[in-house]
């Protein structure tokens, strides 16, 4: 056992039974049994491991961009808004924390509050090993969709960007809640559905994917980001007509954004750069498990989780809020 946790058993506390600990890291659930949950699994350690390597300044800038994202998908008015919060809770969990990025973020902010960083990829083990000076910060490796978390523990589940890539959602939605402490809240971000013909075109892919292998995804991840590019720099923007059949929305639009939302994601931000970019289209085209859903369906997700709906963020990438545990 690590020093960290000897000076800290509450972290052990809060999980059914022992577990064991392997490199800093505790581990609820070593993989999937499920076919498509194993791929993407699989398909984020590769990306992670991949991204922890890569530029260093660029990634600091993707995860300030995340930060800034965040306060906005949760409706905090600034990151001090966010630390009071914070402060307020005992025990919080990041829900699929990849690089654990975030949970460091909370664990600075609130040093008094025990953060727990889960994520199914051997993105646990990095972000456990790049973080391991922080006394209030534990990762596990373990599923979102069953924690081996005991009932009503948590008082602050953050699980954003996250919660489509597993097997199944309204499942893992209702297994967070359990964990959750009556009248304490689920920060959730779901992937919104998009015009038909983009649909169309994802859900084809979906079922391809596993098919295919890692490096050919890589190879059209970057064909896509310079796609995005070219796009970008033709500086042009249209006057769309509404399609609504198709869920086409008018309006002035740039002509890359208009193929990204409505056609063929191709994503490309100068800022964050290259290889941030070339990233994110990988981790939309190669996990098996990537859900998208309307505003009607995740209203009814939230109220089979146990969740009070109240009005959440929506953008054409997502809905997401956060939601209180009825008591």
């Amino acid at each position: 056992m690590s020093e960290k946790m000897r000076t800290n058993p509450k972290f052990t506390d809060l999980f059914i039974g022992d577990l064991p600990l392997i490199s800093g890291v505790l581990i609820a659930s070593e993989d999937s049994t499920q076919e498509n949950q194993s791929q993407t699994n699989s398909i984020f350690s590769d990306k992670w491991v991949k991204y922890s390597k890569e530029d260093q300044d660029e990634q600091q800038r993707l995860f300030e961009f995340q930060k800034e994202w965040y306060l906005s998908l949760y409706n905090f008015s600034s990151e001090n808004d966010l630390k009071k919060y914070l402060e307020q809770q005992e025990v919080v969990l990041d829900a699929g924390c990849g690089l654990g990025y975030k949970a460091k973020w909370f664990a600075d902010l609130s040093p008094n509050t025990l953060v727990i960083g889960m994520d199914y990829s051997d993105a646990a083990f990095v972000a456990s090993k790049n973080y391991a000076g922080t006394p209030n910060l534990m990762f596990v490796k373990g599923d979102i969709a069953n924690t081996k978390i005991k009932d009503s523990v948590i008082s602050y589940v953050s699980c954003d960007q996250v919660i489509h890539h597993t097997e199944d959602p309204q499942e893992t939605m209702i297994e967070l809640s359990r964990i959750l402490q009556p009248n304490k809240e689920l920060a959730v971000y779901v992937y919104a559905k998009k015009a038909l013909p983009r649909e169309l075109l994802d859900e084809h892919f979906r079922e391809k994917t596993k098919d295919i292998p890692s490096e050919a995804m890589w190879e059209m991840s970057e064909q896509l980001t310079e796609l995005g590019k070219k796009l970008s720099e033709l500086n042009i923007s249209l006057d769309i007509p509404d399609i609504p059949l198709l869920g086409i929305k008018g309006g002035e639009m740039d002509i890359q954004r208009f193929v990204y939302w409505n056609f063929i994601k191709c994503f490309w931000n100068e800022e964050l750069g290259r290889e941030t970019s070339i990233s994110t289209n990988y981790d939309w085209y190669a996990p098996s498990n990537a859900d998208r859903y309307s505003k009607k369906e995740f209203t009814k997700m939230l109220e089979k989780a146990g969740l009070l709906v109240r009005p959440f963020h929506t953008e054409e990438a997502c809905h997401s809020g956060r939601f209180i545990k009825g008591l």
